[in-house]
Parts: C-alpha cells; sequence; structure tokens
C-alpha cells in the first residue's frame, strides 16, 4: 500500500503506539521499530542521532548490532510510512541528515505534541481571564488521550517519556476539573476524579478536588468521608497524614466556611461539552441524538399485561429516579417473542427518553457473543465517539460510557443477553434506563440492581389464534376458524412458530390452514416446514439447538428422556427415575431445562413440554441413539478384522491384510450433536 504527502499520517502516542494513514492503519512492526518510531515522533522536526537512538532504545549497554539494528529500524520504517521508493534516497517523512534522522510531521499529525501544544494554549487563556475557552481547549487536549502514553512501547527513552507525559496529562487533569466544580458541574467532576484517583491513589490534590465536588453538590458527609479513606490509606501505605491543604478544606467543612456557596448548575446544553470527554480521551460528536432501535413489529397482538406493568415503571416519577437506573429483565423460551415485546415497550416510550435511544445484539445464544469489550464500542460510536478515540481497556470504556449517560434520559436496549459478566460493564447510572432480553433468567439482576423481572411464556391458544389471524387477514382467515386456531396450537403458540406458518400461507397462492395444518400433524415434517429459507436464526429448529448445545451432559440425556417418553406428568421423582439419578439431582436439572427455555413450570414441581420442543428433543434423542450404534458398529469390524490377522499370522501363512475390510465414509455420523 503507497502513501501520500506526510499530512495524510497520524502518529498516536498517547497510548497504544498506532499510526495511521487517512482511516487506513498502518503495520509498525517489531517493539524496538515502534520505539524508534516513538523517539522520531516525539522529537519530530528535528534530526535525532544514531547515538541518541542507541542509547534510547538500549540504554547503557547496547549490542555490538545496535549500529546495524538502527538502519534496519529505518529502512523498515520509511517503507511503511513513505511510498514505494526504487532508489536508495530519503523519504518524504522519515528523511536522512547527517549524523541522524528526522521525521517530518506538522504538529497536528503526533497527538503527543497537539496535547502540549493545546495545554499550553489552555493555560494562556485562562490567564487571559477567558475561562470558558481556556476549559474548552483543556478538555479538546484531554480528549487526545487512548490509555497508558507509549503502552507497550519498550525501552529507557519511552520509559522517561511515558512518567512526563502522564504528570502533564493528570496536570491537566485537575485544572480542567477544577474548572468544573467553578461553573457548577460538580456531579461530572465526581465521575472524573474517581476514575483518576484509582490512577494516582496517591496524589492529594485529586482527592481534594474531590471534596470539594461532593460538597458542591450538597453532599457534606461524603465529602468527609473522602477525608477519612485518604487519611487511612496514606497511613497505611506511607505513615503519613494529609497534607495542609487537605487538611485546611476538612476543617472548613466541619465549620461550614468553605467559601462561596456551591455554584448553581449551568443550563442544560444540547451538545456533550469538551470537558465530560477530556478525561477519558474520545472524541464526542456534537449536536446528534443517537436513535439507533431497529424496526418493531408490524402487527403485536397479546402481552397485554406485561406491558401494562412496564409502562407503569416507566411512567412511575419516584423522588428516588436518578438514584438507580430502572432495568427491566425480559426472559423465555426460544421463539417466545422477547425482542419483539422489548422493542414494542421500547417504540412506544420514545418519547419519555429525549436524549436518545441505544441498541445492542449481544449475540448471547450465538457462536461468538459480543463481548462487554466489543459492546461498549459498539454503544460509545452510537454516542458519537470517533472509533479511533475509543479507549484501549474495559475500565476506560466503562467509565466514557457511564459519564457520557450521567443525568441523561436516555433508553439502553440490550437484546440477546448472554450472562452477569456481559452485563455489568453495560449497566448504565442514574436517569438512564436498560431493558434486557435474555433466554436465560437474569437472576443476578434482580439481587444486585432490583430489576423487574418478566418471564415470558407461550401465548394462550385464542391470542396465538388472534395473531395468525391479524398476520394472514382477519377475512381470509375467519371461515377456517378452526384450521387457523388448530396451526396455532401445531406452533407450540410460539410468535415465532407463528409468524413462520404465516408467512409461509401468505407466499403460496394454493396454500390454506387446512392443508398446511394436514403436514403440521405429521411431526417428523412439523420442523422441517417451520423454518425461513436463507436465515438460519428464523427457524424453530435452529433456536432450540442453541439452548440445547448448552445444556450439561446430564441435563442433555434427561431432556431426550422426556422426550422421547412423552411421559403424562413431569416432575423430580419420575423424572429420576427414568435417568436412574437421585430427586434432587433431577430436581436441579429439570429447572437447567426451565431456565434455557426446554420446559415449562406449570406448578409447584409440575413441569410441561411444549409440543415443538418435544418434537425436536425426540429428534436428538433419535439422533443420539444412531450415534451410539453407530459408534458400536464401526468398532465390530475393526476387532474382527484384528483377529484374522492374528489368525492368519498363527497359522503360519504371514498373510496381512493390507485394506480394511470397510471404508470410513460409509460410516459418517448423524446431524452434529
Amino acid at each position: 500500500m503507497s502513501y501520500a504527502t506526510s499530512g495524510a499520517l497520524s502518529v498516536q502516542l498517547l497510548g497504544p503506539l498506532r499510526v495511521w494513514c487517512h482511516d487506513d492503519e498502518i503495520v509498525i512492526g517489531p517493539p524496538k521499530q515502534k520505539a524508534l518510531l516513538a523517539l522520531l515522533a516525539t522529537h519530530r522536526g528535528v534530526v535525532v542521532r544514531r547515538e541518541e537512538i542507541v542509547d534510547a532504545l538500549w540504554g547503557s549497554e547496547p549490542p555490538a548490532t545496535a549500529a546495524n539494528a538502527v538502519h534496519t529500524y529505518v529502512a523498515a520504517l520509511r517503507r511503511a510510512l513513505g511510498p514505494a521508493r526504487s532508489d536508495r534516497g530519503s523519504g518524504e517523512v522519515l528523511v536522512t541528515r547527517s549524523g541522524g534522522y528526522e521525521l517530518r510531521l506538522p504538529v497536528e499529525a503526533v497527538d503527543a505534541a497537539l496535547f502540549v501544544r493545546q495545554h499550553e494554549e489552555a493555560r494562556r487563556l485562562l490567564a487571559a481571564d477567558r475561562a470558558e475557552a481556556g476549559y474548552e481547549r483543556l478538555g479538546m487536549a484531554l480528549g487526545l488521550w487512548h490509555g497508558d502514553a507509549l503502552a507497550g512501547v519498550p525501552g529507557p527513552f519511552a520509559a522517561m517519556e511515558r512518567i512526563r507525559l502522564r504528570e502533564m496529562r493528570f496536570a491537566a487533569l485537575e485544572e480542567w476539573v477544577g474548572g468544573m466544580i467553578a461553573t457548577g458541574r460538580g456531579e461530572e467532576a465526581i465521575v472524573v476524579l474517581n476514575w483518576a484517583i484509582v490512577q494516582e491513589p496517591l496524589r492529594e490534590k485529586l482527592r481534594y478536588l474531590l471534596m470539594l465536588a461532593l460538597y458542591s453538590c450538597g453532599r457534606q458527609a461524603h465529602a468527609l468521608q473522602v477525608y477519612g479513606d485518604t487519611r487511612t490509606y496514606l497511613d497505611k501505605e506511607l505513615g503519613i497524614g494529609p497534607g495542609a491543604e487537605l487538611c485546611s478544606l476538612h476543617a472548613r467543612i466541619l465549620a461550614g466556611t468553605v467559601e462561596g456557596s456551591p455554584p448553581a448548575r449551568l443550563p442544560r446544553q444540547d451538545r456533550v461539552p469538551a470537558q465530560s470527554k477530556g478525561w477519558t480521551g474520545a472524541a464526542v460528536a456534537s449536536g446528534v441524538t443517537p436513535s439507533h432501535l431497529p424496526s418493531r413489529a408490524d402487527i403485536f397482538v397479546g402481552r397485554t399485561a406485561e406491558l401494562r406493568s412496564v409502562r407503569q415503571i416507566l411512567t412511575r416519577d419516584s423522588p428516588d429516579r436518578g438514584r438507580a437506573t430502572p432495568i427491566l429483565a425480559i426472559d423465555g423460551a426460544p421463539g417466545v417473542g422477547k425482542s419483539a415485546l422489548a422493542l414494542e415497550l421500547a417504540h412506544d416510550s420514545l418519547d419519555r427518553f429525549p436524549d436518545g435511544h441505544l441498541y445492542a445484539d449481544l449475540g448471547g445464544t450465538g457462536d461468538a457473543p459480543l463481548s462487554a469489550f466489543d459492546a461498549l464500542a459498539q454503544l460509545l460510536q452510537s454516542l458519537g465517539v470517533e472509533r479511533t478515540s475509543l479507549p484501549a481497556d474495559l475500565d476506560g470504556r466503562v467509565m466514557l460510557y457511564r459519564s457520557l449517560l450521567h443525568g441523561k434520559r436516555m433508553l439502553v436496549v440490550l437484546d440477546d443477553a448472554l450472562g452477569a459478566d456481559q452485563l455489568k460493564p453495560l449497566i448504565p447510572q442514574g436517569s438512564a434506563c436498560l431493558v434486557v432480553t435474555s433466554r436465560r433468567p437474569q437472576r443476578g439482576l434482580v439481587v444486585r440492581y432490583g430489576a423487574h423481572r418478566i418471564g415470558l411464556k407461550p401465548l394462550d391458544l385464542a391470542t396465538a389464534t388472534a395473531l395468525l389471524l391479524a398476520l394472514t387477514g382477519a377475512g381470509r382467515g375467519t371461515d377456517r376458524l378452526s384450521a387457523v386456531e388448530r396451526l396455532a396450537e401445531l406452533c407450540g403458540c410460539l410468535p415465532l412458530a407463528i409468524r413462520i406458518t404465516a408467512c409461509r400461507l401468505l407466499g403460496d397462492p394454493y396454500g390454506a390452514p387446512e392443508r398446511l395444518a394436514a403436514l403440521y400433524e405429521d411431526p417428523a415434517a412439523r420442523l422441517d416446514l417451520l423454518t425461513v429459507d436463507g436465515d438460519d436464526d428464523m427457524s424453530i429448529r435452529s433456536v432450540l439447538t442453541a439452548s440445547y448445545r448448552n445444556l450439561s451432559e446430564e441435563a442433555a440425556r434427561l431432556f431426550r428422556t422426556l422426550c422421547r417418553v412423552d411421559p403424562d406428568e413431569i416432575g423430580p421423582l419420575s423424572s429420576g427415575r427414568l435417568v436412574r439419578t437421585t430427586v434432587a439431582e433431577a430436581a436441579s436439572h429439570l429447572e437447567s431445562l426451565v431456565d434455557h427455555g426446554l420446559l415449562e413450570r406449570v406448578g409447584p414441581e409440575r413441569y410441561r413440554l411444549n409440543g415443538l420442543v418435544r418434537i425436536y428433543g425426540a429428534e436428538r434423542a433419535e439422533a443420539q441413539t444412531q450415534a451410539m450404534a453407530l459408534r458400536t458398529t464401526r468398532k465390530l469390524p475393526i476387532t474382527q478384522a484384528r483377529m484374522g490377522v492374528a489368525s492368519a499370522g498363527a497359522r503360519g501363512g504371514g498373510r496381512r491384510l493390507t485394506q480394511p475390510p470397510f471404508k470410513m465414509a460409509e460410516f459418517r455420523p448423524p446431524y452434529s450433536q
């Protein structure tokens, strides 16, 4: 790949070392080569002598091959950063000078240089009593950071430069946070300071500012608690007490003599101020209200009770609103309509969330569930954070996400969640509302965060019939009500199966409910018909497989047995007898099947199989039986062949079998388990 002029290049030093040409990232190579680029970028426009390069990369004891290695690294960097050249002359970006090398890049192309310039400009503006512009510039400077400077870059120079830049970063952050507190943004400052203190626990100025921010928000007790925690920490770590500034602020808070009253909050702005992004290193687009919800179903029938209860929660004006994030956790069997209900609720409530609506498909039932790290990347980009400005670590992304949502009336929908480890980093704080769908009950959200859980079951027969009529057209279905009702029953009253059936009826000009119902009566054909060509996610068999493959071996064996036997009553005692296990173990496996949506609880220690689930489980049982039979059959010829060889040798003929008595291809395993 060839590159244009140096103006197209940008070098990131404030985080992991990365280089871009326009939107394409350039691969720099091995660590020492990165260290050389970091050195040249830090001294851009200045000739760096070869001796200085050797000292910077290896220190006082360089290897004998250091000089040759420098030539090799320079040549590789020149190929990566500049256009391909047939001659041995200098490229446009990396130039050879007498005794050394020079990287010719403007200030704007190196984030560390731009940070220093913007920090200096901010200080000049503040000195000239232009506070608003000065704090805006500080926020822009801090917004260039993506983690620890020169992360992963080796060598003595990188180590010293990392310390220097980190000190400048936190000095700028202290100035900027002070501006936030002075302009009435104490709540935002608290979020930033909590993160910063974790990074620099011995920096007393950060703790001073946190006490001041808490006091400015009317949280005097919390401010005093910070002082107590600081005193305990310093005594434990260093055997010293807090400094004079902290002690003085503590005394003034106790006496109520902190200068000035807590400032009034600034009026709300439509754009995210630069201050809200600076501490995490994220460039945030302004003037955009995110709205990323997928479309809801054109026809939605039923779930009246669930919709009513959730609407009451969303419309309730509680004095504690903002203290904790309202969370709705929707779970249920495969195909029961969890996502459809979540989107129906979300679209019904758009006016209650004027700050925006976010959506992420977490892929919990797929082969590769989305990690919290990657999910945060999607959500942050939906909030306007540029891809190249995303924090490089999970904690940084979490803090930025919560900071941007702080105080916002925003709806977040997380579809198809896997579990607590995936969800916890994605839970916002305060006035935002979170809607989670998951196949398994997220009881941890209920216990930890007080989430409102909605456990969905299949529709009742009347509602399922009404949905099928609505999807196919009332005029067409009214005359054939009994056939439509039978179809809904054969679909197990699952909304997904009903929608697939409606699609099949509408797509066949000669189709009739009676004819399709007759085909569905055959269990062997029903799951084959409940598919959508080209979309595996819209197949009853595939959505059930996603749950089945997550079962333990014992639970899967019980599931297959229940579906094959189809007992009149399912409970721990009868199930334990079927699979020859204890009642307690059987009860645990039954609950696991319920959690995975493959069994429905209908009373105390009473369970029921949905018709479609039973057909699927019987298929799995048959496949398992065939697989075991094939494995047994496969072993038999091999044993006989070995016995034949031994007998021939015993007779003295010395004859050996040169070909197996069968071909392995003849014994193919059935449908994957």
